[in-house]
């Protein structure tokens, strides 16, 4: 519940945003369906809510690193059912794979097993994934901004911070607390 409730807030804004930002994924060198992979690996902040000033919505991408193997999967998958189209295959999904006809079916394993020596390529799959999700989020902040809800929404956020800062603190002082009584009942 922690972040729930401003997120809360802007689930239409994030539907319309999600239509606006379709045409940039399919620009993009991912596929719908690892736009939406990506989506879900990915959680938003508001940083520095309290500042009216400096207050920016943030793409958190800390778990991304976690799905970049199941990306490539996707393409794989894609690929043997022939629905690969241009968004997964053009962006440089395996390095060798355009030297050979085979190569494709035979990176696509060699990937699974870790032995693409495709290092590379995931790096870049989350690098382009950052990127895209900051975009994306930056085209929140503005639209959220432009229809003005974006002070209620970062006005909801600070005030999130600022329990979760308070609970914090009460909780460690509890345990001090708690241990003092303890010890000095026995």
């Amino acid at each position: 519940m922690s972040k729930s409730s401003w997120t809360d807030q802007i689930v239409g804004e994030r539907m319309t945003v999600d239509q606006e930002f379709s045409s940039r994924v399919a620009s993009s060198q991912f596929s719908n369906q690892q736009w939406s992979l990506i989506m879900t690996a990915t959680e938003f902040e508001i940083e520095d809510a309290d500042d009216p000033e400096q207050a920016q919505l943030i793409a958190d991408t800390s778990k991304l690193e976690q799905i970049i193997p199941e990306l490539e999967n996707v393409d794989a998958g894609m690929g043997a059912m022939g629905g690969a189209g241009g968004a997964g295959g053009a962006g440089g999904a395996g390095g060798s794979s355009g030297s050979g006809g085979s190569g494709g079916l035979v990176d696509s394993i060699k990937g699974a097993l870790g032995m693409s020596g495709g290092g590379n390529d995931h790096e870049e799959k989350r690098e382009a994934a950052e990127q895209l999700t900051q975009e994306y989020a930056d085209e929140l902040q503005t639209h959220l901004e432009s229809s003005g809800r974006w002070e209620s929404v970062r006005e909801a956020a600070a005030a999130e911070t600022e329990a979760e800062a308070d609970t914090e603190t009460e909780t460690e002082s509890g345990a001090q607390t708690g241990g003092d009584e303890t010890d000095a009942t026995n």
